[in-house]
């Protein structure tokens, strides 16, 4: 692999692309469209049933080939060759990160320490299409001979928001009557809650961990494991209604799940990349197997056309270069997801983690300091329900906020001009934070009400909407299970160039193991242990004390 220096700032390519943003800043992008007739098609891609159109940046030909000198000089074509060929780019764990070959087709071969996963990876494939038929076809029941009706997936983190995410995207294909419930959150409303809509014959329990050892996975499963042996009276119940996905047999064989009920994760697969493995058995319970390979397909084609295609036609390429772009060099520090499809609405979530986890980092990897912003802060939230809230901050506001609004040419649910409207909604916000509003387009507008000059005067500044604020569409012909494994794997590739530019490891999170150190020391004091109460700063101890008194500990 070509090596790359540590500090992208020291480049002469990102040197110049500081001296580019200069030049940029004195021309509208309401200009860039007036003076190149062409500009939508020249900043336009399709791959793997996905549109991009990425015209409404702030951005020229020159600024292109600057961002694609950038990431040669960062080594992306030898570093994207190691992800996806099973190198162990995840350095402080010598892990490789292979989410890509859980989509492989069966005929390839993906090696690691000699072996080819991709045999154990359609193995598994098959050990869950069996399951899934065997619920399906009721010849796999519970306890009691009754089908099962429902599904209480336990799991946090990628366990929870990659599952969750598609089976609310493919809600018109499910077809397996199956209901499924998702849990995660340690309060215990969050258990409880879901307990109180399900009866124990009918229902069928997945715990996802793929240590078995995840506080909060554990703690529910625990609670859900006595809710249910309360109830039909029969521990060794247990076994027909709790599978679990995990690395760690023993440990669930020891909760009482049977062997035969503990799929496979592996060391190689991130937490937050593991939707495409038996981690997506909730996908496969309540969509189907075909479905679910449908998914893995659509993701294939996106990791095709990024291993393949050249970086300045690279969806996730130009995506993830744009997203430096604005974050490096036009100080952005956030970066808002917008679908305007309901079904889409937990997409934001899933990419928060996806993103920030991965590349929220403050040191590269050798170690040492990064020298410029790495992960911006990603939210969102659907449209147009944001519209009526934080869109107001996008057009006026004083922050420069990127967005990428994705949309469906077709919907599931036509009724009356609903998509019609919404898709000139999602259209309308995109070209007004590209051409804004002038004063003299306020004021022209307030003359035709007829309203006093003085008036004109007092409210045409209010009226201003500044405008060059960039934004990309991604439009898909439908929302389907193809279109939506591209979908996220886009985004899992456009996450891995960013840090490939940024010089860090987007496949650890030791940032997340702090606060769980810190609250196994935190737990036994909450519980009564006073041996080491006053070990913790004088505002924990405090908050410790009150939470004692309240619950008469």
């Amino acid at each position: 692999m070509s090596s790359a220096p540590a500090n992208p700032t020291s480049l002469p390519e990102w040197r110049a692309l500081e001296q580019h943003r200069d030049a940029l800043l004195s021309q509208p992008m309401k200009q860039l469209f007036e003076n190149d007739p062409t500009r939508a098609d020249r900043y336009f891609i399709e791959a793997a049933g996905l549109a991009l159109d990425f015209s409404k940046n702030r951005l020229n030909g020159d600024t292109l080939e600057a961002l694609m000198a950038l990431a040669h000089s960062r080594g992306l074509d030898a570093k994207r060759a190691a992800l996806l060929g099973g190198e162990a780019v995840n350095n402080t764990e010598h892990r490789p990160a292979l989410h890509t070959a859980l989509r492989q087709p069966v005929d390839t071969s993906v090696l690691v320490n000699g072996q080819n996963v991709v045999t154990e990876i359609h193995a598994t494939l098959d050990r869950m299409e069996h399951f899934v038929s065997g619920v399906t076809e009721k010849s796999i029941v519970g306890y009691s001979g009754k089908a099962f009706t429902d599904i209480v997936s336990i799991g946090i983190g990628g366990s929870y928001l990659g599952p969750k995410l598609v089976c609310e995207a493919l809600q018109p294909f499910q077809r397996n009557g199956i209901r499924c419930h998702f849990v995660a959150n340690m309060d215990g409303t969050d258990i409880c809650e879901t307990l109180r809509k399900i009866t124990p014959e009918t229902t069928l329990f997945l715990v996802q961990s793929k240590s078995f050892r995840t506080q909060e996975t554990l703690a529910n499963s625990q609670v859900a494991r006595q809710w249910f042996v309360a109830r039909c009276g029969d521990e060794s119940a247990i076994a027909k209604h709790f599978i679990a996905v995990t690395a760690n047999v023993a440990a669930a064989r020891e909760f009482g799940i049977d062997e035969d009920h503990v799929f496979p994760m592996w060391d190689w697969v991130g937490g937050r990349y593991s939707l495409w493995s038996a981690i997506g058995l909730p996908i496969a319970l309540t969509l189907g197997m075909a479905h679910f390979r449908a998914l893995l397909a659509g993701a294939h084609a996106m990791d095709k056309h990024f291993a393949e295609a050249p970086l300045d036609q690279n969806l996730p390429v130009v995506m993830a270069l744009l997203s430096v772009w604005y974050n490096n060099f036009w100080h952005a520090d956030t970066h808002a997801v917008i679908p305007y499809d309901h079904y889409l609405r937990s997409l934001p979530d899933y990419l928060q983690q996806l993103d920030m986890e991965s590349n929220g980092k403050g040191v590269d990897k050798q170690g040492q300091p990064v020298k410029t912003d790495t992960g911006p802060v990603i939210w969102g939230g659907t449209g147009s329900n944001g519209q009526h809230a934080y869109h107001q901050l996008i057009h006026q506001g004083t922050r420069l906020i990127p967005v990428d609004f994705i949309i469906p040419l077709k919907t599931h649910n036509p009724v009356a001009h609903h998509h019609a409207d919404l898709f000139a909604n999602c259209l309308s916000q995109s070209q007004a934070m590209m051409a804004g509003k002038s004063l003299g387009e306020a004021r022209a507008e307030l003359a035709d009400t007829g309203l006093s000059a003085a008036d004109i005067d007092r409210l045409a500044p209010h009226k201003v909407i500044p405008g060059n604020k960039p934004s990309n569409t991604l439009i898909m012909e439908q929302l389907t299970p193809e279109t939506l494994g591209a979908l996220i794997a886009l985004y899992e590739h456009r996450t891995f160039v960013q840090g490939v530019i940024w010089g860090i490891n987007s496949f650890d999170q030791w940032g997340v193991e702090l606060g769980k150190q810190l609250g196994a020391k935190i737990l036994p004091q909450l519980m009564g242990d006073r041996m080491n109460e006053l070990d913790s700063d004088s505002s924990t101890n405090h908050l410790i004390r009150m939470f004692r008194s309240a619950n008469g500990v």
